[in-house]
């Protein structure tokens, strides 16, 4: 695959606090590249930097194999940004907004106009171009958001958290617009604090936390590298009144019920190979049971076992 951006041993100080440590990854072309970290992790500072807001006090980023320092006209050519806030003016037309941010990349005439239209349509807002945004919906503004940046057909688009307060509508649109994107040959580096968002759209997966690279790959790599748990799934005849002695078996690290209390999941160490240990237990206590599936860990699990968080933490 080739590689669109390298960013090696990159370090970033805010006085004694080290937002970013010595961190390296590549984003390869036409991919989606999910970034995770819990609060704090030094995504947002390494976004910041990756867009150009940002200097950096060492490590090296190159873009198509050149130093971002020495050629950061061609780089921003060549990115688009969609940040965490709202970034366009509500007083103009959508129209006219994403004509004034296509035009700093020196869209002119006929090109101009062809890419503003474009990008409306690709984002759903063509028949609402000549109203202001401050009439749009939430989910409208998060599209007019992503129409702004990618009129000039950027190599790399830059995605902070698009999602944020909107409704799965919206969300499932923004979701489908932005494979859209890949598919077409866009490069995508999505930040979220949607977990499910990352498994359903990204090809890799880079996760941080306190400034540093922890794990990366795809979904499947991570599941079969770092997943270190078992979910069993089992429904009782009847309703289960006291689980706690289940924390006494060894490796079992947690355990949940649904509401009337028939259905239990388990989460164990893998390690500890004790499913006979938690059905004979259950048993014992003269509990029935009706049937028993495993699931598979999910992103989630890898994310907490890593980094001892909740992405929402």
């Amino acid at each position: 695959m080739e590689t669109l951006l390298e960013v090696k041993n990159l370090s970033k100080s805010y006085g004694n606090n080290l937002a970013v440590n010595n961190l390296s990854f590549d984003v390869y072309t036409g991919e989606i590249l999910g970034l995770l970290g819990p609060n704090g992790a030094g995504k947002s500072t390494t976004i910041t930097i990756l867009s150009g807001l940002l200097s950096y006090n060492s490590g090296e980023i190159y873009f198509l194999g050149k130093d971002v320092r020495k050629n950061s006209k061609q780089v921003k050519a060549n990115l688009g940004i969609v940040p965490q806030d709202i970034a366009f003016y509500e007083e103009i037309s959508a129209y006219q907004n994403v004509k004034f941010f296509a035009s700093l990349y020196g869209l002119t005439g006929n090109t101009l106009e062809e890419r503003v239209k474009e990008a409306l349509e690709f984002v759903g807002l063509e028949e609402r171009k000549n109203e202001k945004p401050k009439t749009y919906s939430g989910g409208m503004k998060r599209r007019l958001n992503i129409a702004c940046a990618i009129a000039h057909h950027p190599k790399l688009l830059i995605l902070d958290e698009p999602t944020v307060g909107i409704d799965p509508q919206s969300r499932n649109r923004i979701l489908d617009a932005i494979q859209t994107l890949r598919n077409q040959g866009t490069t995508v580096i999505y930040t979220t604090h949607y977990m499910e968002e990352i498994e359903q759209i990204a090809d890799r997966v880079v996760i941080m936390d306190k400034g540093q690279k922890i794990a990366e790959g795809t979904i499947e790599e991570l599941l079969e590298d770092y997943n270190n748990i078992n979910l069993y799934c089992i429904t009782l005849e009847k309703p289960i009144e006291d689980f706690l002695y289940l924390y006494d078996i060894p490796g079992v690290r947690q355990i949940t019920t649904d509401k009337v209390k028939k259905r239990i999941k388990i989460e164990t160490d893998k390690k500890a190979d004790n499913l006979n240990k938690i059905l004979s237990k259950l048993l014992e206590k003269g509990n029935q049971i009706q049937d028993m599936t495993t699931e598979k860990g999910n992103l989630e699990m890898v994310f907490l076992d890593l980094t001892g968080k909740k992405l929402r933490d």
